[in-house]
């Protein structure tokens, strides 16, 4: 991937920055960007430390303005994006009958509509360029459904589309787009959970273990290189044969 740039969303901590580095470490120039400028200067920090070359760039996924300026400062610097990676997103868990407006808005705004608008921005240079990757984080439950998470659950299954369908659309500029969908993975969103629900969602998993930041990594970094180049529109499962 030397001298390819990658835009990483949600870079500042968990799989975002677990992509990021193993990006960074095959090659590639990439742009940690997340509302956390903090911990996206301390990746950054570390890609550079490790030998790698990083920048880092505010992004408001809930503000198409911030998405606007974040992707024209980078395309400005560097005039293009080569690999695209939708990794940032939330969750607001509660019951569908409970959920809150504010809450569906909220999670759908980020996982989805932020992806969405993300990847507009970098089609055209894309297209130009007839090579580029788009490479969305989706999940488990965006395949199986998952009961208290309506939002998330939505947001996910519409990533599943979004992919198939820009799929479809770029495939003949040399475009592929695909999505990962990881299933319990060790990060600071799973760590909330409580034994009980730890030990439930454990049984679900055929290898008995939850899986690492690095295993998402690693099916992006795949999906972005060249041994990828014939894959496009397809959901890439990372959940331990946890949903088949």
């Amino acid at each position: 991937m030397t001298d390819r740039i990658a835009f990483v969303t949600g870079a500042s901590r968990g799989i975002g920055r677990a992509i990021a580095l193993t990006l960074a470490k095959a090659g590639a120039r990439v742009v940690v960007a997340s509302n956390e400028p903090e911990n996206n200067e301390k990746v950054a920090a570390e890609i550079r430390e490790a030998g790698g070359q990083a920048v880092t760039v505010f992004l408001d996924l809930t503000s198409p303005d911030s998405i606007k300026q974040a992707f024209g400062d980078i395309l400005k610097q560097f005039e293009r994006v080569d690999i695209l990676v939708n990794n940032a997103g939330i969750t607001k868990d509660n019951l569908a009958l409970r959920m809150k407006k504010e809450d569906w808005d909220l999670v759908l705004s980020i996982n989805l509509t932020g992806a969405f608008l993300a990847s507009q921005q970098v089609i055209p240079g894309m297209m130009k360029a007839r090579w580029g990757r788009i490479i969305n984080i989706a999940s488990v439950v965006g395949q199986s459904g998952n009961p208290g998470q309506a939002n998330y659950v939505a947001s996910k299954a519409g990533i599943i589309g979004l992919t198939k369908t820009l799929a479809q659309e770029l495939g003949s500029r040399n475009i592929t787009v695909n999505a990962v969908a990881p299933g319990f993975i060790e990060t600071d969103m799973t760590a909330r959970l409580t034994e009980e629900q730890r030990a439930a969602m454990l049984a679900k998993v055929p290898l008995k273990r939850g899986g690492q930041p690095q295993d998402v990594a690693n099916a992006v970094k795949f999906l972005a290189s060249d041994d990828a180049a014939y894959i496009t529109g397809h959901v890439l499962a990372v959940n331990g044969g946890m949903y088949m």
